[in-house]
């Protein structure tokens, strides 16, 4: 059983279909409470892992708003999964960073407004701490695979997360700024949120696409990706960055494997443990 997992976000289903990471050793889809998961695969190596293409199989068919995040988090945990590397593609907000860099967030503000960010709906459960939205063990881990592999990256960045499909106006982009958002995007929430209540770590590796709306001065250009938010030095940085993202995030998984999980997610629900309020099965802290 591997405990180890990557969520691909965008350009996760072209790698997928180029076989990049190989030839899958098994693929299922799971049914959860939440409806089914996206299709799980787990890759073999030196150390196995999971993998899940966040939105989609063969192209990018499921928007960021419409993800099933409670079943895919879900879905990893009844597989075993301790520790999740997501990737994701945001745009930029704070001027100083780079197109075609890497960011490893350490904080996040939500922005979202219609998503189901957690398991808990019925219960009393989930009053838990978020001083690390990401598990700092993971992010130490990228930051050395970024490291090692001699990339240019931030080893800080604060994400805040919108509901989308849309993309952000520039007054809303003015506002994050004054809030200390450096990135802006739509996938790592509620994600982050639903893997610190099920106790598994969390934590995500960005390749930063573009600037978002008003950080510089952009025609508009229709039928284009981003519509002119990007040009054609910065689309190929864009791209060799996401050709980068499994080897990375793989080789943080290699580096963080043989430690034993000393951070704070895996006791996120242990008050409620130590009170009796909940057993050691995760599937009985639902009630639906």
């Amino acid at each position: 059983m591997s405990k180890l997992a990557i969520i691909g976000g965008s350009g996760a289903y072209d790698l997928l279909r180029r076989s990049v990471l190989g030839e899958p050793e098994t693929e299922q889809v799971i049914q959860t409470p939440f409806g089914p998961s996206a299709p799980i695969r787990r890759f073999g190596g030196a150390v196995p892992f999971h993998f899940l293409s966040r939105h989609g199989e063969e192209r990018y068919s499921t928007a960021a708003s419409f993800v099933n995040y409670r079943a895919n988090i879900w879905a990893l945990k009844e597989t075993g999964v301790e520790r999740i590397v997501a990737w994701s593609g945001p745009g930029i907000i704070n001027p100083s960073f780079e197109v075609g860099a890497y960011a490893v967030p350490h904080d996040v503000i939500d922005q979202t407004k219609s998503r189901q960010s957690t398991f808990f709906t019925k219960g009393g459960l989930g009053f838990i701490r978020m001083q690390s939205p990401f598990c700092p063990d993971l992010r130490h881990s990228l930051i050395y695979a970024l490291s090692g592999e001699g990339k240019k990256f931030y080893p800080e960045a604060v994400y805040v997360c919108t509901e989308g499909p849309r993309l952000e106006t520039p007054a809303e982009i003015r506002l994050f700024h004054s809030y200390g958002a450096d990135l802006v995007g739509m996938t790592l929430l509620p994600e982050a949120f639903l893997a610190r209540e099920l106790e598994m770590c969390y934590s995500a590796l960005c390749y930063l696409t573009n600037y978002a709306e008003g950080i510089c001065d952009r025609d508009f250009k229709g039928g284009e990706l981003f519509e002119g938010m990007q040009n054609e030095e910065e689309r190929s940085s864009v791209v060799m960055a996401m050709d980068h993202l499994p080897r990375l995030a793989i080789k943080a998984l290699e580096t963080v494997a043989p430690a034993p999980r000393g951070c704070q997610c895996k006791d996120a629900m242990l008050r409620y443990r130590k009170s009796g309020v909940i057993g050691s099965d995760f599937r009985d802290w639902i009630k639906l």
